[in-house]
């Protein structure tokens, strides 16, 4: 039996509000995708339901029950089970455009790509207009995904979504890419990851996907509980980034972009540490950091004065804590 020619791999856990319409766009999808890999990742709602009265209009969708272990571990999953000979990733709360992939599966297959890549649209569910991810971005010639990066980082507008491309499986498959497990953020890694080692990329402006920007009430303790994640999760990705930005010798401009962008995405911690809940919590996180030498990292890829003196001046109150305690 020949590989189907497009997979898509999606995550779901308790999204039973937003499923339906997720599904209902997949159902839509012109041509349709040969592999639809759901991979249920310890749903407590209606999500099992929902997916089995859907499966007879969706019979190529495959459902794969798991243990809740977050959305990479099921990310991860999915594609241990692929066998498209492209790949996209669809969050299900979101929903896709009827030709989201025809377009780019057209391009990437007569061009040899290792990635398409194109844009997508933020959904505020009718609180504000729609808006595009990417409203300067226009279509380019096939380029290195080094060059991709360089040109968004150049614009200060660069998104780590990767439901926003699409992937030639043997081209994941040879770098054995995957997603880091129990990691919040986890595109971050992924994304830069694999641009920096795409030879032949393609950006369409075309929009594929919608982003659903949902509005949510967690209680105090949710938010101290997700803000603690991301924290976690935000300091492993500046440190990953950080050896990404040291293998960067032969690019000194692209490793001057990256760092700037790691400094700024790593001073958005402390800006999560103003908003916990638990102050005293925060604090220890405070000063934790700055003893295991994470503002350091910081100022080392840091570029111009802005920035050194915005970490300078969370030093200070790192140190104003230590001092108060």
């Amino acid at each position: 039996m020949s590989a189907p020619t497009l997979s898509i791999v999606m995550p779901v856990y308790n999204v039973a509000p937003y499923l339906p319409r997720c599904l209902e766009s997949l159902v839509a999808l012109k041509p349709p995708a040969d592999e639809i890999i759901v991979v249920d990742d310890g749903s407590t709602d209606d999500c099992p339901r929902i997916l089995a009265e859907i499966a007879p209009r969706l019979p190529q969708m495959r459902v794969i029950r798991q243990e809740n272990g977050g959305l990479s571990a099921a990310r991860n999953t999915g594609l241990d089970a692929a066998r498209g000979k492209y790949l996209a990733f669809v969050d299900s709360d979101d929903f896709v455009e009827p030709d989201a992939y025809a377009e780019a599966l057209r391009r990437a297959e007569d061009e040899q790509l290792d990635m398409m890549l194109f844009n997508a649209r933020f959904h505020y569910e009718g609180r504000q207009p729609d808006a595009p991810v990417y409203p300067d971005a226009t279509t380019t010639g096939i380029i290195s995904g080094k060059e991709w990066l360089r040109r968004r980082l150049q614009a200060g507008r660069f998104l780590h979504m990767v439901w926003m491309h699409l992937y030639r499986r043997d081209f994941i498959e040879a770098h054995r890419f995957r997603f880091i497990p129990r990691l919040i953020h986890e595109d971050v890694i992924w994304t830069t990851e694999v641009l920096l080692a795409a030879k032949r990329v393609r950006y369409l402006d075309h929009t594929a996907v919608n982003y659903r920007i949902p509005v949510r009430r967690p209680t105090p303790e949710q938010r101290q509980r997700q803000l603690e994640s991301i924290v976690a999760s935000s300091v492993t990705n500046a440190r990953t980034l950080s050896g990404f930005v040291q293998r960067l010798d032969d690019d000194p401009e692209l490793r001057r972009l990256l760092g700037a962008q790691l400094v700024d995405g790593a001073l958005s911690i402390f800006h999560k540490l103003e908003r916990m809940p638990d102050r005293a919590a925060a604090r220890t996180r405070l000063m934790e950091l700055k003893n295991e030498g994470f503002l350091r990292l910081l100022w080392r890829h840091a570029v111009g004065l802005a920035q050194r003196r915005r970490i300078a001046r969370h030093w200070l109150r790192s140190w104003l804590a230590g001092a108060g305690k």
